[in-house]
């Protein structure tokens, strides 16, 4: 049997990891049906099948997850080799790809792009915006942006925010004409700006007070499944929000929005980049969250 390409190798990885041939080719920046013929030559020249295929889905037989697993460390501690000598072409340059959610992704571009691409202009961020929860490894990210609590133990993280607050926030047009609320529960007789996550579930408002934890069914004229849009409904007078900080911070400035209910409001929480713990980090990525640590430090 003769010894299969380093390529063909890698493109069985990304097929095996993504289970799919789109999703595997859009990586590889080649066609599904380029990449479904390297794969049938590929276990022709070992003389086994590597992946079982429908209409619909593809996935490893058991030689070819037994393949996998052996790959996996393998490419990636060649990557790391790779990546130890990159300093020597005198600069660092590559793609990070990040997925994060919307206000997440506005605090890098603000806050972290400009110092990285002072520093180092080579490095390209292609940034996804994304509120769902997705595997960033499968999904063929070098990292993500979640709030710790969230973060899988296997990923390492990053601080990227201080303690994010959520806050209630109304326009003043709206609390003159429907009256001020002063406890969660009288969130009943106002007009509340639903939020509808990824998930396609709707969130239930979350409040704390004297250690005692509650959550209230909102109900209102508009659901919306984004931040931004949810704090320009309540400056239209539109209702209750109830989104992060930051998201509100500009219209809080100028007082477009007032906040209410501040004393019910939960503990905060951080928000971090974070990225696999089991393989080398890429030498982009690394710069990427230097300046992510210097960022936060000033923050």
């Amino acid at each position: 049997m003769s010894r299969p390409s380093l390529n063909d190798l890698t493109a069985f990885v990304v097929v095996a990891t993504h289970r799919s041939f789109r999703r595997a080719a859009d990586e590889l920046g080649v066609a599904p049906s380029t990449l479904s013929h390297t794969m049938r030559a590929l276990e022709a020249r070992m003389g086994m099948r590597l992946l079982n295929r429908t209409t619909r889905s593809v996935s490893p037989t058991e030689a070819g997850f037994q393949l996998l697993a052996r790959l996996q460390p393998a490419l990636a501690s060649l990557d790391e080799a790779l990546e130890s000598v990159a300093a020597f072409r005198g600069g660092v340059a590559g793609v990070v790809r990040i997925n994060a959610p919307r206000v997440a992704a506005a605090l890098i571009v603000r806050d972290v792009l400009p110092l990285l691409s002072q520093r180092h202009p080579d490095v390209i961020v292609d940034l996804v915006v994304e509120g769902a929860l997705i595997d960033i490894v499968a999904g063929g990210f070098d990292a993500g942006v979640r709030l710790v609590e969230s973060i899988p133990r296997d990923m390492i993280a990053v601080p990227l925010t201080r303690p994010l607050r959520f806050l209630c926030v109304a326009s003043p047009a709206y609390l003159d004409r429907a009256g001020v609320p002063t406890t969660p529960d009288d969130l009943g007789a106002h007009r509340c700006i639903g939020h509808r996550l990824p998930s396609g579930r709707l969130y239930r408002w979350e409040f704390e007070r004297d250690g005692q934890a509650m959550t209230v069914e909102t109900a209102g004229s508009i659901i919306l499944d984004d931040e931004d849009l949810m704090v320009e409904a309540a400056v239209k007078g539109l209702g209750v929000a109830y989104v992060a900080e930051p998201a509100a911070a500009a219209a809080l400035a100028v007082g477009q929005v007032r906040e209410v209910l501040a004393p019910w409001l939960p503990a905060t929480e951080a928000a971090a980049v974070y990225y696999p713990g089991h393989r080398a980090a890429p030498l982009a990525l690394r710069a990427f969250l230097e300046v992510v640590r210097e960022v936060s430090k000033l923050g």
